[in-house]
């Protein structure tokens, strides 16, 4: 670092300098993250819960659940297909208003198909 004229800068100016980006940086460490809420539903509860476990321990606000509600409060539902197939249509309406994210398991071309149609094509 130097001044326009080629000189070093005073040592006072970059302490201070020095003070100000750790102040900032500070600051930023200290700043409140917003916490993603997540609804897990499977109809395997303790499958739902383990998720749920693994998504807590990322961060997110995650709990689960073995039916589907009828709205998600503002949760990002991840959600089993294998639920999805035996929801009525008021559910299903909720679940894609809620835009979630479907999982499945299964590897046929069938249940990845209706995956791929379902209301967020996010198939894990």
């Amino acid at each position: 670092m130097s001044e326009a004229d080629g000189t070093a800068p005073p040592v006072e100016r970059l302490l201070e300098d020095i003070d100000e980006a750790f102040a900032h940086l500070s600051d930023a460490e200290e700043a409140e993250h917003p916490t993603v809420r997540v609804l897990v539903v499977d109809d395997d509860e303790r499958l739902a819960e383990i998720t749920a476990r693994g998504l807590r321990r990322l961060g997110f606000e995650a709990d689960s659940s073995s039916r589907l509600p009828s709205s998600f409060g503002g949760a990002v539902p991840v959600v089993d297909l294998g639920i999805l197939e035996s929801a009525g249509n008021d559910v299903l309406a909720a679940v894609r208003a809620a835009r979630p994210i479907v999982v499945t398991g299964a590897t046929d071309r069938a249940s990845r198909a209706m995956a791929e149609n379902s209301p967020r094509p996010t198939i894990c």
